[in-house]
């Protein structure tokens, strides 16, 4: 990209910088021409498309290799580097091998199946013996370590089967006597459960029923543009909106450990595309959707399985056909990025996307022309005239290079010219703007009952990215820093939830990143307009509010005044908030006096009741309550001071263990940011979390309690009490309070049970999982701790 960019004629990146997206036909059409005549444009083409540079392909030696490597690991019984290796043979073995009676890939298959019984993984050996008789129905072995798989289960109903037909299938004297004395014990153990031995039900439901959808409205709004807007009066904690995506794609950090098509963690069984060695999904359902290959071959092809009774031949069916769908109606998502380099290798995640949201318009054939409709099918906003000059020359760049490799692929039906590339140019300013980040909360690992404080949980929740998609309905609803909606994730599929009750014609409004009680109002400003080019106007921005004010005040000097001192920039956008309220017109001083009423009782009179004075004027370092003066320059020096402390007191407890010299220093520090922050700043509540959880590691539970209703206290003077911040923070509380006995923790349960349905609904355990052991751990005599989450 680099050479391509410098190769440019300075004229013509003139052009580019300055250009409108009225000029971008005609920029794009000259940066076309000057590519055609340039060398390294087409070298990186060629790398792109050629196959004999293709990173992707199937590699049936380099496969051989690691299944030999699995071989040398299982014969010496290290199991988890065997599996390793079996997965990384069965990604690279071609499945389009003539050896019908003993595939190289069912091979691996019932290797890896080997392993992952040895690991303890039975669910998973038993998809991988299915999969190996997908591609050979026939492999006796397969046949037989299902069979094993299945007494280990209880499932010998289906043991038995399994092993009748593995008898069928093997020759040898020697295998048949091995097949017989496990045939022996299934039927044994299937005599011995009498009725109750009856083949359970496989078919599980992954999400429960989520009722109607809201009625929603597209509507043009002056100041924001489009929204959605409610028709009918929304209760609290309704499904507002689900969508699948348009186009998606996992990020590059996460392609090794997460689906390729539903983003969720990878298994130890997981699969790799049937055509390419890149992609790996969780499941066969996975890699259909994403529109893999489907293994379709008859039993009735091999003549080992010939003359079973009717009931073994209905099995075998079943078995083969798995519990994968008819076809779906997915496009193969990655399919034309499989020719030379793999592109989502290479390129930038928004430029893979674009590739795949240009071939799902071609494959549809929804319109004749791809060029005319390309925008106008997606109908979403963009930013370009809003972009920086570099931004506007790598968009222009990539989509030649894009459009150039496409072709490669769809030749006539993907015309290259200068209004294709434009229709490109804008596509990628349209996924900057309004594709999501899909998320995951990277859960921490639940060990059961922990009955040593020592043994306590104690990592952190956090929210992963592992995939970026365009919604077309989900994008068009706006932002607020104090949003009306939550928007989460379950596999790829969009949900939208309403945390509050709305009024029928309301506007819908989500966070598209740091809400209010988050980030003070300079920040969020700050993000917003950088990442979405825009200035935000909602209420938590517009209007004056404790948060913004308290989140990074300093306190004032003068003993038990709880009034704020805002430095210089803090004390800006206050001041323009106060402005527009102050400025009103006079015909709205009815609705302006009933507004600063209703602020004084929003507890803003008791951190700065000098604003409400009519000649008051908002002056940085002075208290906003009785106007004493605090000199900020020694503040900050105090303060940073402490940073270092801190940072010593997390890594300790990153490291599960807190020396005693670093729990006092802490402590120390934490009374000196007392002194000189707000009571309310969001830093002190931090250093009490902080504290609470070393506390935990140290045995010494009352004084992390303590300090963990302290940090709750300053927070929910942050955000609303049933935001999920608070929600999240209480998850600790009630789990120390279950620790130490205290009675307190049902009602701690009974508010987290609350907010987490407000804001997941139904989904709330499936997303959070350690909230069922939470919730169990209240039910046993036992104590037992899941400290998980950090202040947010």
């Amino acid at each position: 990209m680099e050479k391509l960019k410098s190769a440019v004629p300075e004229v013509l990146k003139q052009e580019i910088w300055k250009s409108t997206p009225a000029e971008l036909p005609s920029t794009c059409s000259s940066l076309l021409d000057f590519f055609h005549h340039l060398p390294q444009f087409h070298q990186m083409v060629k790398d792109l498309t050629d196959p004999a540079m293709a990173l992707c392909c199937k590699d049936q030696s380099a496969a051989l290799e690691a299944k030999l490597k699995g071989n040398e690991c299982f014969s010496k019984g290290d199991y988890p580097n065997a599996l390793l290796s079996y997965s990384q043979a069965l990604r690279l073995a071609p499945v389009d091998i003539d050896d019908m009676e003993k595939n190289p890939v069912a091979v691996l298959y019932v290797n890896r199946a080997s392993a992952l019984q040895k690991v303890g993984l039975l669910l998973e050996c038993l998809r991988d013996c299915s999969r190996a008789l997908r591609v050979s129905p026939n492999y006796a072995k397969a046949w037989f370590r299902r069979g094993k798989a299945n007494i280990s289960l209880g499932k010998f109903e289906d043991a038995i089967r399994d092993l009748n037909i593995s008898l069928k299938a093997e020759i040898s004297s020697s295998g048949k006597r091995q097949i017989e004395a496990e045939l022996n014990v299934a039927l044994d153990k299937n005599k011995g459960m009498g009725s109750s031995g009856k083949k359970r039900n496989q078919n599980f439901s992954e999400v429960p029923d989520e009722p109607d959808q809201v009625k929603l409205r597209c509507l043009f709004k002056k100041t924001k543009g489009r929204g959605m807007f409610c028709v009918d009066d929304v209760s609290e904690a309704s499904l507002v909106h689900k969508e699948d995506p348009y186009a998606a794609i996992v990020l590059k950090k996460c392609r090794e450990t997460h689906c390729h098509f539903c983003f969720n963690e990878l298994p130890a069984d997981a699969i790799s595309c049937l055509s390419c060695s890149i992609p790996l999904y969780c499941s066969d359902q996975c890699q259909l959707q994403a529109g893999g290959q489907k293994f379709d071959r008859s039993f009735t092809n091999f003549k080992a399985l010939e003359g079973l009774p009717d009931d073994l031949q209905n099995y075998i069916s079943d078995v083969v056909a798995g519990n994968s769908t008819p076809e779906t109606g997915h496009i193969a998502e990655h399919r034309h990025e499989c020719l030379g380099f793999h592109w989502p290798l290479i390129l930038p995640s928004e430029v893979v996307l674009a590739g795949r949201i240009l071939v799902k318009v071609i494959e549809q054939k929804k319109h004749a022309s791809v060029v005319s409709n390309l925008i106008r099918i997606l109908d979403l906003s963009h930013n370009y005239p809003q972009l920086p000059p570099e931004s506007k020359l790598e968009m222009h760049i990539y989509s030649i290079i894009l459009v150039h490799c496409l072709q490669h692929f769809y030749t006539t039906e993907l015309p290259i010219s200068g209004i294709m590339i434009s229709k490109l140019v804008i596509l990628l300013s349209q996924i900057q703007v309004n594709s999501m980040a899909v998320v995951r909360v990277q859960a921490p690992e639940v060990r059961g009952p922990v009955y040593e404080p020592g043994n306590a949980l104690t990592s952190s929740l956090e929210q992963v990215k592992v995939g970026q998609a365009v919604y077309v309905a989900g994008s068009l609803f706006n932002h607020s820093c104090r949003p009306n909606i939550h928007a989460y994730f379950l596999s790829r599929t969009l949900y939208v939830q309403a945390t509050e009750y709305i009024l029928a014609g309301s506007e819908l409004e989500l966070s598209y990143g740091p809400q209010v009680g988050q980030w003070d109002c300079k920040d969020r400003q700050q993000l917003l307009e950088d990442h979405y080019s825009f200035t935000c106007q909602c209420t938590g921005c517009s209007e004056l509010n404790v948060s913004d004010l308290v989140i990074n005040a300093y306190r004032c000097t003068k003993p038990n005044c709880l009034g704020v001192i805002l430095d210089s920039t803090i004390a800006r956008y206050e001041k323009q908030k106060l402005k527009l309220l102050l400025d009103a017109p006079a015909v709205y001083s009815s609705s302006l006096h009933k507004q600063i009423e209703k602020l004084k009782g929003a507890n803003i009179n008791e951190v700065a009741r000098c604003i409400f004075q009519s000649d008051y004027k908002l002056e940085p370092q002075n208290c906003l309550v009785c106007g004493s003066y605090r000199d900020l320059e020694a503040s900050c020096a105090a303060t940073s001071q402490v940073d270092s402390c801190c940072k010593r007191l997390q890594d300790a407890i990153a490291s599960n263990e807190v020396p005693n010299n670093i729990l006092q220093d802490a402590l120390r520090c934490t009374d000196l940011l007392r002194t000189i922050l707000h009571p309310f700043n969001k830093r002190i509540a931090e250093a009490e979390d902080n504290l609470a959880q070393a506390f935990c590691l140290v045995g010494e539970l009352q004084a992390a309690l303590d300090h963990c209703k302290a940090s709750i206290q300053i927070l929910e003077k942050l955000y609303d009490p049933n935001h999920i911040a608070i929600g999240n923070e209480l998850i600790k509380l009630a789990s120390l309070q279950i620790l130490v006995g205290d009675s307190a923790a049902s009602d701690s349960m009974s508010r987290i049970t609350a907010i987490f349905s407000r804001y997941y609904g139904s989904h709330a355990d499936d997303i959070y999982p350690f909230l069922r052991h939470l919730k169990a751990s209240q039910d046993v005599d036992k104590r037992v701790t899941l400290y998980p989450l950090k202040a947010q």
